[in-house]
């Protein structure tokens, strides 16, 4: 497992690099870690390592998984090197039949898209006495087959969403195209970032509302540099 580790401390040093060059904090920036195809042995080794913000994108095996760790949690209770417990969160497009059991595991969805998935969360917050943590996901790339709403959208989804008293809007989400056109990757992160400072001028939400949800493996370091408060990181640690 100290490859693990080895790549773990890569991934924390350039993040550490592009928010200096950012002039930014290290501790404006959050890692999740993406643990959709990694091993148990990995992600419980990467526990051992201070991780403690998991991320699924299916709910299907974030059920299977955040058993299989509320099970080691408890079985290494007595440890002083193992936290005491995991946060997950939902990264991953949510079926409105999937939010019932999604909400009793996450501590944050970041993937919300429609006015209908917002209800539902809204609804099934309400029955089970909690206020959820929710990001907004946007169509930065402008990609048909991309999940989010369209830019032109943004606004209006977020004045309904506002209203919903078991939501609690906290950011916006987006993904890059998949491609090794910087510019292309970078002008997707910026226009989040000016949607996020829009709807910021709109003054329909907050203080609560300062976390934008951008930046993978693949293009993480940019995302620093575009303003990413929170990053979704698999595959540069379980390769």
């Amino acid at each position: 497992m100290n490859a693990l580790a080895d790549r773990l401390k890569q991934v924390q040093d350039s993040i550490a690099a592009a928010c200096q060059r950012a002039g930014r904090s290290e501790k404006s920036v959050q890692m999740v870690v993406v643990t959709k195809t990694a091993p148990l042995e990995a992600i419980q080794e990467v526990i051992r390592l201070g991780c403690t913000e998991l991320g699924e994108n299916r709910m299907q095996h974030l059920k299977q998984v955040s058993d299989d760790i509320d099970v080691f949690l408890k079985e290494h209770a007595d440890d002083p090197a193992i936290p005491n417990a995991v946060h997950w969160h939902m990264i991953g497009h949510l079926q409105r039949n999937k939010v019932k059991p999604t909400l009793k595991i996450c501590r944050m969805i970041h993937s919300v898209d429609t006015l209908r998935l917002a209800e539902e969360i809204n609804t099934e917050a309400y029955k089970q006495g909690m206020r959820v943590d929710v990001l907004l996901q946007v169509n930065c790339s402008g990609e048909a087959q991309k999940y989010g709403v369209p830019v032109g959208a943004a606004i209006h989804l977020t004045e309904q969403m506002a209203t919903m008293p078991h939501l609690r809007l906290i950011g916006l989400m987006t993904m890059a195209p998949l491609t090794l056109d910087k510019d292309r990757v970078r002008a997707s992160f910026a226009r989040a970032r000016e949607v996020f400072e829009d709807i910021r001028a709109e003054k329909i939400v907050g203080a609560k509302f300062k976390h934008l949800s951008m930046g993978m493996s693949q293009d993480y370091e940019i995302a620093v540099e575009e303003g990413a408060t929170l990053l979704r990181i698999g595959s540069a640690l379980f390769a």
